[in-house]
């Protein structure tokens, strides 16, 4: 019985110890979707200072590109990696006008992603 009884003991601590995690668990939720509303609008207002300025001064390049197209073919995508190509006008990728590398990234991201 002596066994029994220390078992019992330890299932009534981990009990505890599993609601002490809920409790924190939910606390610290209600205190992130609580402060998400404050952040946002600062985190927003930033975004939109900063981003016009890097899209305006990067531009990808072909490595760029080839090494998320490889990772996609990696992946299983090679066919769809292909129609991709000859959807943005090329067989290769180096035949790609580089103007046609964000629509061409754009379109690959969705590979893999549509469940």
């Amino acid at each position: 019985m002596g066994k029994v009884s220390e078992l019992s003991m330890l299932v009534d601590e981990l009990k505890k110890c599993g609601e002490t995690l809920i409790g924190i668990s939910e606390e610290l939720t209600g205190l992130f979707s609580s402060a998400e509303p404050e952040k946002q609008p600062s985190k927003k207002s930033a975004a939109k200072k900063k981003e016009p300025e890097p899209s305006a001064e990067k531009e990808l390049t072909l490595e760029e590109v080839r090494a998320v197209l490889a990772d996609k073919s990696r992946a299983g995508f090679t066919e769809q990696v292909k129609e991709l190509l000859k959807k943005h006008g090329a067989d290769k990728l180096s035949a790609i006008h580089p103007a046609e590398y964000k629509a061409l990234l754009a379109d690959a991201e969705v590979l893999g992603n549509a469940g």
